[in-house]
C-alpha cells in the first residue's frame, strides 16, 4: 500500500458540522516567554527569561528555556514547554547518532533543518517557536525556527511574548563585530525588558556563550527577583504562641506489639 502525499482534508466537514451545532473547536494555549540571540565578533550569545506559566498561574519561577542541541549548538525555546522540549531533544539525538556515525562536528544548518522539517509536518500545531544559534566550521549562525516551520537567519533575533520588547533593545543597541562583553550584556538587556514589561516572562536571565573554544552556561546570569528573605527550617514557634484547643495523649506500649520472629535465609 502506498502512502498518498500532500495534505487530508477528510475531517473539516465534519468538524464545520459540528460547529454549527454549537460544538467549539480546541483553541491555543496562551504561552508567554522572551528568548532572544545575537551574534558577535566571536560566536553566538543566546538569552532567556525563566518563567514557566500555567495559564494564569506562574508554574516554575526558575525553568530552563535554552536547550541543548549539540556540543556546539544550543537552542531557546518558546511556546509548550513539553513541545520545546521534546523537538530539540529528538534532534539532539537524531545529530549524536549523525555524529557517531560520520566522526564529525553537527553543522548548524543541520540542526535547523531537522527542526523545520518537523515543525512544518505538523503546521504549527506542535507549539515551539525556536532561537538556534551555534558555531561550526563556517562560523557563527542563528536561526529563527517558527511553529509552521519558516525560518529566518539574522545577526539578532528574539523570539516569544516579550519579543517586542527585547527587538527594541537590540535595534537600539545592535552594532557589527560587537566584544563577548558587549554582547552579553545587550542579551541581558533584552530579556531584561521582556522580564519587566511582558506579564509572561519573568525571574531571571539565563545566558549561553558559543564560541569556537566552547560554550559557556551562564545560569541565573542575572537575578532579579530572588527571595528578600530567609526562611529557617525546621520553623519554630515559642512556646505559647499557639492556642491549644485540644490535648490526646496515647500510651504506644499498649498500642503497637513486638513478636519476635525466625531470620529468613537469603538465596545467593
Amino acid at each position: 500500500m502506498t502512502q498518498a502525499g500532500g495534505f487530508t482534508f477528510d475531517l473539516c466537514k465534519r468538524n464545520e458540522f459540528l460547529e454549527a451545532r454549537g460544538m467549539k473547536g480546541p483553541g491555543f494555549t496562551k504561552t508567554g516567554t522572551t528568548i532572544a540571540g545575537v551574534i558577535f565578533k566571536d560566536g553566538v550569545v543566546l538569552g532567556a527569561d525563566t518563567r514557566s506559566t500555567a495559564g494564569t498561574t506562574v508554574a516554575d519561577k526558575n525553568c530552563e528555556k535554552i536547550h541543548y542541541i549539540a556540543p556546539n549548538i544550543y537552542c531557546c525555546g518558546a511556546g509548550t514547554a513539553a513541545d520545546t522540549e521534546n523537538v530539540t531533544g529528538m534532534v539532539a539525538s537524531q545529530l549524536e547518532l549523525h555524529r557517531l556515525a560520520t566522526g564529525t562536528q553537527s553543522r548548524v544548518i543541520t540542526a535547523m533543518t531537522l527542526l523545520k522539517s518537523h515543525l512544518f509536518r505538523y503546521q504549527g500545531h506542535v507549539s515551539a517557536a525556536l532561537v538556534l544559534g551555534g558555531v561550526d566550521f563556517r562560523g557563527p549562525h542563528l536561526f529563527t525556527v517558527y511553529p509552521h516551520g519558516s525560518t529566518d537567519s539574522l545577526p539578532f533575533c528574539t523570539m516569544g511574548s516579550g519579543s517586542l520588547n527585547a527587538m527594541a533593545v537590540f535595534e537600539a543597541g545592535y552594532k557589527d563585530d560587537m566584544s563577548k562583553e558587549e554582547a552579553m550584556e545587550l542579551v541581558a538587556r533584552a530579556i531584561r525588558s521582556g522580564v519587566l514589561n511582558d506579564l509572561g516572562s519573568g525571574s531571571n536571565v539565563d545566558l549561553c556563550v558559543i564560541t569556537k573554544e566552547g560554550v559557556e552556561y551562564k545560569r541565573n546570569y542575572e537575578y532579579l527577583q530572588g527571595k528578600t528573605y530567609e526562611r529557617q527550617f525546621p520553623q519554630r514557634f515559642a512556646a505559647g504562641s499557639v492556642p491549644v484547643v485540644r490535648e490526646r495523649v496515647y500510651d504506644i506500649r499498649r498500642a503497637v506489639a513486638v513478636v519476635e520472629g525466625e531470620p529468613m535465609e537469603m538465596e545467593g
